[in-house]
């Protein structure tokens, strides 16, 4: 049989859900005539398979969950939207007159947002832009993202990597999910094979599909408030406060220690 293409999986399906969205550009057909619903198809490494709309990815405003709009009630100065992807949060930042860069990994991804308007993009991961002389105010990670910190073994170098762009008194902005709400044989089982393995009981360990393209396996961390704040031991990082009201989500504001 034959295996999938490892490829830009995010940028691709992006760039098809903005086609749908606006009606520009080439899109996936259905019978020839109707548009193809865009789903990102999320692949467990213990089999579990789910899939989601890609649209919420170019989500307006007036679309948004609360604690987006609170999140953004809480930058100041230049921000740094980490996992920018189609310029969700970035393109509201701008639009209130603020400084903000949009950082992604996916060549597609970062295309659509400039497409859309996004002025200030950069291609390259967070490890790479350290190098960087520019320096921020705030770091963004909605939409989950605080998942990219991917475990104990990561987030040390990636939360170094963020202090090497930071000015005095920066903060980070995250958006997270506390897993262990759910009563589902499923995920409850997966939780106790990710700590008999030595991992954070939601740390995952994914890959995505769409089409014909894969990407490679990550790690992806979906923690608890309690398991965030033991990551930020020892790295000048603290947890000055979290937003609980749209339990299990969180807003997260980190500040690097003076």
């Amino acid at each position: 049989m034959d295996q999938p293409v490892i490829g830009d999986v995010f940028g691709e399906l992006v760039q098809d859900a903005f086609a749908v969205r606006t009606g520009v550009g080439p899109r996936p057909l259905a019978g020839g005539r109707v548009p193809r619903p865009v789903i990102e198809i999320i692949e467990r490494d213990d089999g579990l398979i789910n899939g989601a709309p890609a649209d919420h990815y170019l989500a307006e405003p007036d679309e948004w969950q609360p604690h987006d709009h609170r999140a953004l009630r809480l930058c100041r100065g230049a921000v740094l939207d980490i996992g920018c992807g189609a310029g969700r949060t970035a393109l509201e930042l701008q639009r209130r007159s603020m400084a903000v860069t949009g950082l992604d990994i996916s060549p597609g991804a970062i295309a659509i947002a400039r497409k859309r308007g996004l002025r200030d993009t950069v291609l390259t991961s967070v490890d790479e832009y350290a190098r960087a002389a520019t320096r921020y105010d705030t770091f963004l990670m909605l939409g989950n993202n605080l998942g990219l910190i991917e475990g104990p073994e990561r987030a040390p170098v990636f939360l170094a990597a963020l202090a090497q762009l930071a000015r005095p008194g920066a903060r980070i902005i995250a958006q997270g999910t506390d897993p262990y709400g759910t009563t589902d044989p499923v995920h409850v089982g997966y939780h106790e094979r990710n700590r008999e393995r030595g991992r954070l009981g939601g740390q995952l360990r994914l890959r995505l599909r769409y089409r014909m393209q894969a990407t490679d396996w990550f790690d992806y961390l979906v923690c608890s408030v309690a398991e965030l704040e033991e990551l930020l031991h020892g790295t000048g990082w603290r947890l000055k406060s979290v937003d609980e009201q749209d339990r299990p989500y969180y807003l997260a504001v980190m500040e690097l220690n003076p």
